[in-house]
């Protein structure tokens, strides 16, 4: 019975090395935002990373697993509220003179 257990540790504790290229050094892609003619998004979720390094580097990582290396990296999750591409920052500046205070 002992044999079967150790097997069976081994074989779930046993983790598939990570090819070197599929991490990367610097999070150039995440710091630059994604461009939302190509992307479709207004900023980077972590499902929309992980189909990214799939496509790039051939490797399939979990959402999860994205976000950890992400904080190994160094990179915070949180992020500006963002702004539609058509605002203009004068009608804004005017409707928040004109409304009433909080």
């Amino acid at each position: 019975m002992p044999n079967k257990l150790h097997w069976w540790m081994q074989k779930r504790l046993r983790r598939k090395p990570n090819p070197p290229s599929s991490k990367p050094n610097s999070p150039k892609l995440v710091e630059t935002g994604p461009d939302r003619a190509v992307h479709d998004v207004v900023r980077w979720r972590r499902i929309d990373l992980k189909q990214i390094i799939a496509e790039r580097f051939g490797v399939a990582y979990h959402e999860r697993t994205v976000g950890k290396i992400l904080h190994r990296l160094g990179v915070s999750h949180l992020s500006p509220r963002p702004r539609h591409p058509a605002q203009d920052e004068r009608i804004v500046t005017e409707f928040k003179k004109t409304s009433r205070p909080r």
